[in-house]
């Protein structure tokens, strides 16, 4: 995580943004006496939102979570795939 003051980020708006695409770096803009904002790549955003989708069904959210908690416990099984 980068934090960069307003007047850092505008002087160097096109290091920022490759900061957040090329490096997958979040970019915490620091803006003095207001709320600070924070850059990330297009792709993160979209990652994020899924994830927000995903969870947003409590039924869903616990299926994911014990699927999760089964496969780092071990309890998986193959299945052969049909062409």
């Amino acid at each position: 995580m980068q934090v960069v003051s307003l007047t850092e980020a505008r002087n160097n708006l096109k290091a920022v943004f490759d900061a957040a695409y090329n490096d997958h770096e979040d970019v915490i803009i620091h803006r003095k006496g207001n709320e600070n904002v924070v850059v990330i790549s297009f792709d993160e955003y979209n990652s994020m939102k899924e994830m927000q989708y995903l969870f947003s069904s409590q039924k869903n959210k616990d299926r994911l979570l014990r699927s999760l908690n089964d496969a780092r416990d071990g309890k998986t099984s193959e299945k052969e795939l049909l062409e």
